[in-house]
C-alpha cells in the first residue's frame, strides 16, 4: 500500500519537507503543545520532550501555502498533508483509518473548499472559519484546504486573515495558490504561512505514475505527458478518454483553419462552442442531481397541506441555486477553455523550438509535421507572436474579459501573425 505522498508527482523536495512537518506535529501532540498555545507549533518539539527538539525550519506551522503551475499537485500536496496530519503514526502511511479517510474525502477534521463557481465568498469563509474552531473530533487537528486561495474575495480574505493570526490551538489552514503574488494571494495572509513551492513536474515522471498507478500502456502515458505539459489530470484524461482527444485534436486544426478573415472568426465561434459544450457536459449531471434534492428537501411532490405553499416559498432558495450553479458553469466553460488554449500554446512552442533547431523535444509528437511547417514559413520571429497572442488571450480572459472577444482578437493575431 503506498503512503499519501506516492501520486505527488516530482516533488522530491516538498514530499520531505511535509513528512518532517507531519513528524513534527505529532511530536507536538504528544508533549500536549498545541493545546497550551498555537505559538508553539510553529516550533515543533522543545525542551519538554526530553531535550530532543527539531531543526525549527522542519517544525510545525499553523498556516501553509502551496503553490506552483496547473497541473503540479498543489490540491494533491495539501490533501497527502492533511492526511499524513491524521495519520495515527503521523507518517502519512496510507493504511491507518485516518489516511483512508482523509483520501477519500470523509474524515470528520478536514474540510476542503473547492469554488465551484468564479470566487470565495465572505460568508462561506466566515462559517468556515467558525467551524474550525471548534475541536478535533478525532484528538488530533482540524485541516482546512483551501483550494484556488486565489479566487478568494477581499472580504473573504480578510475573514481568513483574522483566523490565521490569532488561529485556534489545533487548526490548520492549506491554502492551494499559483503564486504568492499579490493578484494570487494578499501579501499579509502570505506574511503568515510556510510556503511550499511546488515545479511542473517532468513528461517522465508524469508517464510513471500514469503506468503504475493507473495501468495505463507505457507508449500512451508518455505520449499523454508530454501533450499534457506535466498536467498529471490532464495526462490521465487524454489517455483515457476520446473525447477529451478528439477536442485536442480540434484545437491543434485551428493554425492550418486560419486562410482568412472570415475563417478567423469562424475558428474562434468553433473554439468557445467546444468550450461551452465541454462544460456543459461536466457540470449538467450535479447541476440536476442538486436541484432535484432541494426540491425534495423543500417538499416537491408532497400532497400534504401546506405542500404547494412550501414549494412557493422556496422560490429564493431555488433561485440562490441557480446563481451558484450558473457561476459553476461560467467556471468550468473558462476552464475548458484554459485546456485549449495551452494545447495551441504548445503548438506554437513546437514552431519556435524546431525554427531555432533547439535540441528538445516536441510537447506535441502528433502534430510536430505540422508545426515543422509553420516553422519554416513564419521562422521564429512569427511563431513567437503567435505564441504571445494566445498568452494575451489566458491573461485577457483571466481579467474578465469576454471570451468571444479576447479569442476572436487572439484568432486574427494569429492569421495575421
Amino acid at each position: 500500500m503506498p503512503d499519501v505522498f506516492a501520486d505527488l508527482v516530482g516533488q522530491d523536495e516538498a514530499v520531505t519537507e511535509l513528512r518532517r512537518a507531519a513528524v513534527a506535529a505529532a511530536s507536538v501532540l504528544r508533549v500536549g503543545a498545541a493545546d497550551r498555545t498555537p505559538a508553539l507549533i510553529a516550533a515543533g518539539p522543545t525542551d519538554t520532550d526530553g531535550g530532543a527538539g527539531v531543526d525549527p525550519s522542519a517544525g510545525m506551522t499553523h498556516a501553509w501555502i502551496f503553490t506552483g503551475p496547473p497541473g503540479s499537485g498543489r490540491s494533491v500536496a495539501a490533501r497527502a498533508f492533511a492526511a499524513a496530519l491524521q495519520c495515527v503514526h503521523g507518517t502519512g502511511c496510507g493504511e491507518c483509518p485516518g489516511c483512508h479517510t482523509t483520501m477519500g474525502g470523509t474524515h470528520a477534521d478536514v474540510r476542503m473548499v473547492v469554488p465551484e463557481g468564479l470566487s470565495i465568498g465572505v460568508g462561506e469563509m466566515r462559517a468556515l472559519v467558525l467551524r474550525a474552531a471548534s475541536t478535533p473530533s478525532g484528538g488530533r487537528w482540524q485541516v482546512v484546504v483551501i483550494e484556488d486561495a486565489d479566487r478568494l474575495t477581499e472580504a473573504a480574505g480578510n475573514a481568513l486573515l483574522k483566523a490565521i493570526e490569532e488561529p485556534p490551538p489545533r487548526t490548520v489552514f492549506l491554502l492551494c495558490a499559483p503564486s504568492t503574488h499579490p493578484d494570487d494571494i494578499s501579501v499579509t495572509i502570505r506574511s503568515r504561512c510556510r510556503v511550499v513551492p511546488l515545479r511542473q513536474p517532468s513528461a517522465a515522471a508524469v508517464a510513471e505514475v500514469l503506468v503504475r498507478r493507473d495501468g495505463i500502456a507505457p507508449d500512451v502515458a508518455q505520449w499523454a505527458a508530454a501533450a499534457a505539459q506535466g498536467h498529471v489530470g490532464r495526462a490521465r484524461r487524454l489517455a483515457r478518454d476520446p473525447e477529451a482527444r478528439k477536442r485536442r485534436e480540434a484545437v491543434l486544426a485551428v493554425p492550418r483553419r486560419l486562410t482568412g478573415v472570415g475563417a478567423a472568426f469562424d475558428a474562434a465561434s468553433a473554439l468557445i462552442e467546444a468550450a461551452e459544450a465541454e462544460a456543459e457536459a461536466a457540470v449538467t449531471e450535479a447541476d440536476t442531481a442538486e436541484r432535484t434534492a432541494l426540491e425534495t428537501a423543500l417538499g416537491a411532490g408532497g400532497t400534504g397541506r401546506g405542500a404547494a405553499g412550501a414549494i412557493r416559498g422556496a422560490a429564493g432558495q431555488l433561485k440562490e441555486l441557480e446563481k451558484r450553479q450558473k457561476s459553476r458553469a461560467t467556471r468550468a466553460q473558462r476552464d475548458a477553455l484554459d485546456r485549449a488554449l495551452v494545447d495551441l500554446a504548445g503548438f506554437y512552442r513546437d514552431a519556435i523550438t524546431m525554427a531555432l533547431r533547439a535540441p528538445v523535444a516536441p510537447v506535441h509528437t502528433d502534430t510536430a509535421v505540422l508545426a515543422g511547417a509553420g516553422a519554416q514559413k513564419w521562422v521564429a520571429e512569427g511563431s513567437l507572436r503567435r505564441l504571445e497572442a494566445v498568452l494575451a488571450c489566458r491573461a485577457a480572459i483571466e481579467a474578465n474579459v469576454k471570451p468571444r472577444i479576447a479569442v476572436e482578437a487572439m484568432m486574427l493575431a494569429l492569421w495575421k501573425g
